[in-house]
């Protein structure tokens, strides 16, 4: 009897334990497939957002702004970015076709590279968020007269405004014996006409006597810059993209005549100037590209982003050009880096 007992106790206890065991087994796979269904859930819900970007025409100023767009959001989203680049040929028109496909196609974000660029995706839509680069003043691009720093409405962006007061100083620096200096830019960029109207009140202070000179576009370049040459010490061109596309043309009058240039950044200068108090647009386009991803994956409201400007400056000067004209830059200026 003594011994059924024990068996029968042998027998119970093995049950328990098994019991126990299938109980752990159960649990690790429910475990398991929790985790699993998580994991899945995580990949499902991971965002990819499609961006259309605006450029108005292809020049060094421009590109490097949109190259540093694309890197600054590259490196936090991977391949969780995709991007639609459209270049307008410097027709503001084409922007406009270009930005309501982007409206149509329902992108996440439109950058709007330039002035034109940004007016036409502000056309296009009050819905998706837009931001701007490369956009000199705001308040002049959107017609907003109480202006504060932000723009109330779905834009925002930075600023390629280099200090102007600088750049007279610069010039006054460079030519202090000049007499007359002429402002030559595209009637049909409103930036660059605000740009003109405020250096020309520091350099009038400084005492010189300015007149501007202006294009229509590409075409009446060569002729208004042999009348600015013709008829001044100095040229001044703001960061104009209408000029940018159209240094050889400048240069070949200017260097002729031995009229320096002055240049609002270092694109232009490298093309046709002297000298330069210049911002870095690749630096520019990296901090939109670091605004985008606030607005993308933090939720930020552009409506209340304040428009951002480049951090630094810098002073540069064209050798060559320099050289040829026989012009000594002063002390503090960097050479620009020969391609």
């Amino acid at each position: 009897m003594k011994m059924k007992k024990i068996l029968a106790l042998i027998m119970a206890l093995c049950m328990v334990m098994a019991l126990a065991a299938c109980g752990e087994t159960d649990a690790n796979e429910g475990a398991s497939a929790d985790a699993s269904a998580e994991a899945s859930d995580v990949s499902e819900t991971a965002e990819s957002y499609t961006i259309g970007v605006c450029q108005l025409v292809e020049h060094p100023a421009l590109d490097a702004a949109t190259q540093g767009f694309q890197d600054a959001l590259k490196e936090k989203l991977g391949d969780g970015v995709t991007f639609d680049i459209q270049t307008a040929q410097g027709d503001s028109a084409t922007c406009s076709t270009i930005t309501n496909t982007f409206v149509a196609n329902q992108y996440d974000l439109i950058m709007a590279n330039a002035t034109a660029a940004l007016q036409a995706a502000i056309a296009s839509t009050s819905d998706i968020p837009v931001l701007g680069t490369s956009v000199t003043d705001y308040a002049t691009a959107m017609d907003i007269d109480d202006w504060t720093g932000i723009t109330g409405t779905n834009v925002s962006g930075t600023s390629d405004l280099a200090p102007l007061d600088q750049q007279a100083e610069c010039i006054k620096e460079i030519f202090p014996d000049a007499q007359t200096i002429g402002i030559l830019y595209c009637s049909a960029e409103p930036n660059s006409k605000y740009q003109a109207t405020v250096i020309t009140g520091y350099l009038e202070e400084m005492g010189y006597t300015v007149s501007e000179y202006t294009f229509a576009d590409s075409n009446d370049v060569a002729a208004v810059t042999q009348s600015a040459s013709t008829g001044c010490d100095v040229i001044y061109i703001p960061t104009d993209n209408t000029a940018a596309d159209c240094t050889e043309a400048i240069a070949n009058v200017v260097l002729a005549d031995g009229t320096p240039v002055f240049a609002g950044e270092e694109g232009i200068c490298t093309g046709c100037g002297v000298a330069t108090l210049s911002i870095s647009y690749y630096d520019l386009g990296y901090a939109t590209g670091e605004m985008a991803y606030e607005i993308l994956v933090n939720g930020a409201d552009p409506s209340t982003m304040e428009i951002q400007y480049a951090p630094n400056v810098v002073k540069e000067y064209n050798a060559a050009n320099a050289e040829a004209l026989g012009i000594t830059i002063p002390d503090g200026y960097e050479a620009i880096a020969e391609e």
